[in-house]
């Protein structure tokens, strides 16, 4: 039996319904949403566009309200950000006249609890080395590739020493080969800071290669059709013939509904 103590996040009979100002009708993006997540799990949330995965990432780090159920982080309600809990956008938001790291520094400001430029330092240059960027530092966003600037979104998310990662799609925009080099190097990287983290994709393969748990949605409304624990080894590879008997698992179910 699980261990109730373990969930760091818990999420209860979440729906979301939006008004159609033209119709005059409500729209049901999500019904009735239930799953826990313990603490450091790599959860992948999976679904075709239009399931709501984003509005539930979303409902997770506190940009949205649900229309009625609650989520619960470390047993506290979820009413607004924090930055105990912090999400990476599919686009990377990077301001074009900052540099490398000033775009990193901006995660501590706005923090009702300000640090010292000499933490902020040392945070942002653990981070820049964690990334592989210390020689990019300086460098604006306009200089640097599409996996770089994902790089330097997840230092921002990272350098706040968050307990909880949101991270909707974020290698989605990388062509396929930065997006699987991105993939091996953000495994390992996640998983050694001890992150729990919740991830939205709509990728099979990438789903099963960072998963502890994976949740399938379907769409008309959103909702959670299938939950599928992944026990593969910590060191992945998309070749092994486990990790091809998963995926078939899933696409058998896929195809079934």
């Amino acid at each position: 039996m699980e261990n109730e103590t373990s969930k760091i996040i818990q999420v209860n009979n979440v729906s979301r319904t939006y008004m159609q100002r033209e119709r005059k009708e409500a729209l049901a993006v999500l019904e009735d949403i239930n799953f826990s997540v313990k603490e450091k799990d790599f959860v992948c949330i999976l679904g075709p566009s239009g399931c709501g995965k984003t509005t539930l990432l979303n409902i997770l780090g506190g940009f949205v309200v649900p229309t009625s159920g609650e989520v619960f982080i470390e047993g506290n309600p979820v009413k607004e950000p924090s930055p105990r809990y912090v999400t990476i956008f599919q686009d990377y938001k990077l301001l074009p006249w900052r540099t490398v790291r000033k775009n990193i520094e901006l995660a501590f400001e706005g923090m009702k609890q300000k640090k010292s430029r000499k933490e902020i330092d040392e945070r942002v240059d653990a981070q820049l080395a964690s990334v592989g960027l210390t020689r990019f530092a300086e460098f604006r966003p306009t200089e640097i590739s599409g996996g770089m600037k994902q790089r330097v979104a997840i230092a921002r998310a990272l350098v706040l020493e968050p307990k909880i990662l949101f991270m909707d799609e974020p290698f989605g925009a990388l062509d396929a080969m930065t997006r699987d080099d991105m993939r091996h190097k953000y495994r390992l990287l996640l998983k050694e800071s001890g992150q729990t983290v919740v991830m939205v994709t709509h990728d099979i393969n990438e789903a099963i290669f960072f998963a502890d748990k994976i949740i399938i949605m379907h769409t008309s409304p959103g909702r959670i059709a299938y939950t599928l624990d992944i026990t593969l080894p910590e060191n992945r590879d998309v070749f092994t013939p486990e990790f091809h008997e998963i995926r078939n698992e899933i696409y058998a179910y896929l195809h079934q509904k």
